[in-house]
């Protein structure tokens, strides 16, 4: 047996004030988008935004039901609107924010296993790495160079 190692580089700010200006702007979308999730059960509001290679920004937020778990996540609801919207896309970056009516949310939030798989799914299939940035309500911002940093073993069409 052979034991490895998977490294995940990935750059820690200690907060969004440290980003460049055109990072600052994309989370500040990913913000807008947050306050207008639907979140009634779990409370939690994620925002996304999604830069396009042709300057467009997508924004999706997270949509919850009553009848779990028929919601959606945002980056989800971001990504297959911009991929309904313009179909040949190349996706260059995403920004991620969440919040909660209960407590300040301090750490950043990344996105969940599903969404990573589906946010991969485009990274994959464009041949470019997509930049992912993510945050919490407020402090420190993660960005890696790559969705695969965050899924590494990753699964893809060519094990199909």
């Amino acid at each position: 047996m052979e034991k490895i190692s998977i490294n995940t580089p990935a750059f820690l700010y200690n907060d969004i004030s440290e980003l460049p200006n055109d990072d600052i702007n994309l989370m500040q979308e990913a913000v807008e988008a947050r306050k207008k999730a639907y979140a009634p059960y779990s409370k939690f509001s994620v925002g996304c935004a999604i830069l396009l290679d042709n300057g467009k920004i997508i924004t999706g937020n997270n949509q919850e039901n009553a009848a779990y778990p028929s919601g959606m996540c945002a980056e989800r609801v971001a990504i297959w609107k911009a991929s309904s919207e313009y179909p040949n896309m190349v996706v260059k970056k995403i920004a991620i924010t969440a919040s909660s009516s209960e407590r300040k949310v301090k750490n950043p939030v990344g996105p969940c296993g599903a969404c990573r798989q589906t946010l991969y799914e485009y990274e994959f299939n464009q041949k470019e790495p997509i930049e992912i940035i993510f945050m919490g309500e407020i402090g420190k911002v993660v960005v890696t160079e790559s969705l695969i940093s965050l899924l590494p073993f990753s699964f893809d069409s060519s094990y199909l």
